[in-house]
């Protein structure tokens, strides 16, 4: 935004910075003080002009229009993206998972077509993510395991990123992936790891048609979602 209207050291010294934080939080820029300040202290800094400065300001300037509208059109973009996906049947479900916004719930809804049947369990969903892995056993060595050939890559970020996120913002699965780290996994197997537990989450609360939370469940779960313990307190 400030690259816009000011792409030199004197225009920036002549505006000053009371003035040029004015300018930036009209426009709706973030830390707008500190941004000025950095700025017109650099400006302070830079006296000497540079040969075909204006030039090369002149092609900054449009460069960073074209940026801005740019920003602008992805924003129109994702506002649609994320009314179309509030539509769906799911969202309020997917969306009460801790680290699963707007955009990843659309791109969930995007490769997995929205109907869980069509997977017939959580399993084959994570062999889809990618997240399930198999035997990779040769002579007589076995018990390796390694992630399918063939795998959804998108959907593996999908929960890849969420667990990076929840990992952080969500205690429980916090408290998971310090857990897993403790037992001597990378960040990376770590984080693998609360991906596919989640996956058995968001799995049994678009199945019963409920949202995360973080209260008991009064029914037992089947086996293949206690290794998630109660559903509804893990994420």
């Amino acid at each position: 935004m400030l690259l816009t209207t000011y792409q030199t050291p004197a225009a920036l010294r002549r505006i000053g910075k009371n003035r040029l934080t004015t300018w930036l939080k009209n426009r709706k820029v973030r830390n707008s003080q500190l941004v000025a300040a950095t700025a017109v202290e650099a400006a302070e800094a830079q006296h000497t002009v540079v040969a075909g400065e204006k030039v090369a300001a002149s092609v900054v300037a449009k460069l960073a229009r074209q940026v801005t509208a740019l920003d602008a059109e992805i924003a129109e973009i994702d506002a649609l993206i994320e009314s179309r996906f509030r539509d769906h049947p799911h969202a309020t479900a997917i969306l009460s998972m801790p680290g699963i916004g707007p955009v990843l719930g659309a791109e969930f809804i995007a490769h997995t077509g929205g109907d869980m049947s069509v997977f017939g369990s959580p399993d084959r969903l994570a062999g889809v993510a990618g997240l399930a892995p198999v035997p990779k056993d040769s002579g007589r060595i076995n018990g390796n395991m390694r992630r399918p050939r063939r795998y959804c890559r998108r959907l593996l970020r999908v929960f890849y990123m969420s667990a990076m996120v929840a990992a952080r913002c969500c205690p429980v699965s916090k408290a998971f992936y310090e857990r897993k780290r403790a037992e001597g996994k990378s960040h990376k197997q770590a984080i693998i790891a609360l991906a596919r537990r989640r996956l058995n989450v968001i799995w049994a609360l678009i199945r019963d048609g409920r949202t995360h939370s973080r209260s008991p469940h009064p029914r037992p779960l089947p086996h293949w979602a206690e290794r998630s313990q109660q559903v509804t307190s893990q994420a």
